[in-house]
């Protein structure tokens, strides 16, 4: 069933518009956008030649020709439509991939709802996180881990024999959150009360995930390198450096809690991966001041502008050269302009 939409898809790329748009790219992210945000189309359109099939998550979850069929439908898409996202896929296990390979347990959603499964805080508190720390890095083994590199393996190997393919579509890092985010979907919320009461274990615990994390992207990168050299991609968007981190637990700290038990450990890894880009849902202008000193922080992706001062958060990204990335164009880009606020090129939006 697969090779048909391989060969559609194969037959609808266009090398030169495909050029085209990364050289746009490029042009924003060294800073050269000419206008005042980044809203890039393809030249032209391609609609598929075949109907392309729904595929819902949980069955491609159990299924590799499902998963890939479903992330290609979403470049099939883009071609047709001629949008300015950049051709990318991943291996899309969700939020639980890190968490399970500590044991959590997962819980899916009703086929219904079509989304992506989630995970239980491991019972027991403290004791039952001071275990893991004790423990120390698990086993990529278990969980979602061997699923991942064997799709990443089956993707490489079903997308070889087409060359535009190969070369156009970014095979992107899984979802790995970012150190505080994994600390609150396996500890549970009530790892908030533990920064006051017991803090050491909290840091202990952060650690612990920053260094599994380190790990299993080295892993990655061993075995799942770039399908192509050209700059990466996520989500549709290209960015600098190598890896994309949540930071969305951040929105419930102060200031200075972010700066404590946050901001060491984000730092770690994005010096550990040449740079990357944070993303946070909700609100992150209480601390952007704080993550914009990160010298390889390359770019900031925030979901929902209306929850932030924006001008504070302009001053600390695209005022200090760091582009803001899939910015809403109605909640974040409007506004802005009309209130004369200069952009500089650095924000692109859909």
């Amino acid at each position: 069933m697969l090779e048909q939409y391989l060969e559609d898809l194969e037959n609808r790329l266009d090398a030169a518009v495909e050029e085209e748009l990364e050289a746009e790219w490029r042009l924003f992210l060294d800073g050269c956008c000419p206008g005042p945000y980044f809203r890039p189309r393809r030249r032209q359109p391609a609609p598929a030649r075949i109907e392309w099939p729904k595929i819902r998550i949980n069955p491609a979850l159990k299924d590799l020709e499902l998963m890939l069929l479903r992330e290609l439908a979403a470049v099939s898409a883009n071609v047709a439509e001629g949008n300015g996202q950049i051709l990318n896929i991943r291996c899309n296990y969700g939020t639980t991939i890190l968490p399970s390979l500590f044991g959590v347990g997962i819980f899916y959603m009703d086929d219904e709802h079509d989304t992506l499964p989630a995970s239980h805080a491991l019972p027991g508190g403290a004791d039952g996180i001071r275990a893991l720390v004790e423990a120390g890095v698990p086993d990529f083994n278990r969980g979602w881990g061997p699923r991942v590199f064997e799709t990443a393996a089956y993707y490489r190997e079903k997308l070889k024999p087409y060359p535009k393919l190969s070369e156009y579509i970014r095979l992107y890092h899984p979802d790995l959150q970012g150190p505080l985010d994994l600390a609150e979907m396996i500890w549970g919320s009530g790892i908030f009360m533990e920064f006051y009461d017991n803090p050491e274990l909290v840091k202990s615990f952060l650690a612990l995930l920053t260094e599994t994390y380190r790990r299993f992207m080295r892993r990655w990168n061993e075995l799942a390198p770039p399908l192509n050299d050209r700059f990466p991609a996520h989500w549709g968007w290209g960015h600098r450096g190598k890896i994309v981190l949540r930071d969305d637990s951040a929105m419930n700290l102060s200031p200075e809690m972010y700066r404590e038990f946050a901001l060491p450990f984000d730092r770690q890894l994005l010096e550990e991966f040449g740079g990357g880009v944070v993303h946070f849902c909700g609100r992150g202008d209480h601390y952007i001041d704080l993550l914009a000193e990160v010298p390889q922080l390359t770019g900031i992706q925030l979901s929902q502008p209306e929850y932030n001062d924006m001008e504070k958060v302009f001053q600390h990204t695209v005022d200090r050269g760091i582009p803001l990335l899939a910015l809403s164009v109605e909640r974040g880009v409007e506004p802005a302009l009309a209130a004369g606020r200069e952009l500089h090129g650095r924000v692109h939006c859909y």
